[in-house]
């Protein structure tokens, strides 16, 4: 989040602040028209609180399937979740969300399923009422049933009579995910839903995330853990510091960052011998010896590397153990982005 300079003295009320200093290197934001299947439509979206703007002229398009908005906390994720469900409107923009304005349009919020990074449980309560009075709330017409069934979905005993307030962190993260699913909403909203859960619950949410993305939910998960939004898929909106600095594949997006360096760890049996010989090649912009058997190669042309990499230990008998890329990875391309 970015505190730019305190505006100029003005006579108009409500005059927005200036927007803060996009992420290093960051294009014009440049918006293609909206696709046709596009469930949700941001629209040069920006949201001061006071002279504090959280998020700055962000624009983006979003279909049919999971998409994982990346960033570091504070960069605005959160606002921008709660602009989409219509918790809270744009200071500047046009948001639209399943053909309307989740703002004023009911029939849009009912539509919308959305997990908060905030507690939000009536703790004395047990799950399957918590779940059941969502389900009222919605309008379903059995909704005992419909929360039994989201109970189970996440992987809870919809027959546990202990109270949500005797439950772990992650058992109560999973509540939550199943009251935002009861109604089966044509858009979920996941702010940091992996957050307490432990290795097999974080696959079991995982995969059903991707289940749902796959069946036509639009899902946006937030996160600042990056190996998370690897697993969830490939398509990210990267925020940094209020602004959307990258949206699309992450590889694609690592493919434009090709002028500099990627870096290649390898394992064998000789790394000096190896290293020597890779440096007679063009292309090995630097080698690193790490130690008797680990090098790291800096390349600008990796599809070169690849090709050169195997004949050259073959000819200098020094077996490859491992040849792992370091930079293409959703860390990386954060870096970058953000100019870390």
């Amino acid at each position: 989040m970015t505190t730019p300079p305190p505006p100029a003295p003005s006579t108009s009320l409500g005059s927005p602040p200036p927007p803060p200093t996009g992420a290093p290197g960051q294009a014009p934001n440049l918006v293609p028209p909206p696709p046709t299947n596009a469930l949700v439509s941001v629209q040069r979206v920006s949201k001061w609180f006071g002279d504090v703007v959280a998020v700055s002229d962000v624009s983006f398009h979003l279909g049919p399937g999971v998409t994982a908005l990346l960033g570091p906390n504070g960069a605005g994720k959160s606002t921008m979740l709660r602009m989409i469900a219509g918790l809270t409107p744009p200071s500047r923009g046009t948001i639209e969300v399943l053909g309307g304005n989740p703002r004023t349009n009911a029939d849009v919020r009912g539509r919308v399923g959305l997990v908060s990074q905030q507690e939000q449980l009536f703790a004395e309560q047990r799950a399957v009422e918590f779940v059941t009075l969502a389900g009222i709330l919605s309008g379903l017409d059995d909704p005992v049933d419909a929360a039994r069934q989201a109970l189970s979905a996440v992987d809870l005993d919809p027959d546990d009579t202990r109270s949500i307030s005797t439950y772990s962190k992650g058992m109560r993260q999973r509540v939550k995910v199943a009251q935002a699913l009861i109604h089966q909403p044509a858009l979920l909203l996941l702010d940091e839903p992996l957050t307490g859960l432990d290795p097999r619950q974080r696959l079991a949410m995982t995969t059903l995330i991707q289940q749902l993305g796959a069946a036509g939910t639009c899902v946006i998960v937030s996160s600042h853990v990056l190996e998370e939004v690897e697993r969830l898929g490939s398509n990210v909106l990267v925020i940094a510091q209020g602004r959307l600095a990258a949206q699309g594949d992450f590889h694609a997006i690592r493919a434009l960052m090709d002028h500099r360096p990627h870096r290649i760890r390898v394992r064998t049996t000789d790394a000096r011998v190896l290293a020597a010989a890779l440096l007679t090649y063009g292309g090995i912009h630097g080698v690193e010896v790490v130690d008797e058997q680990v090098l790291l190669v800096d390349t600008n042309d990796v599809a070169l590397f690849r090709k050169r990499i195997a004949p050259t230990a073959r000819y200098t008998q020094t077996p490859l153990f491992e040849v792992q890329p370091l930079d293409d990875d959703l860390e990386s391309v954060f870096k970058y982005l953000v100019g870390r």
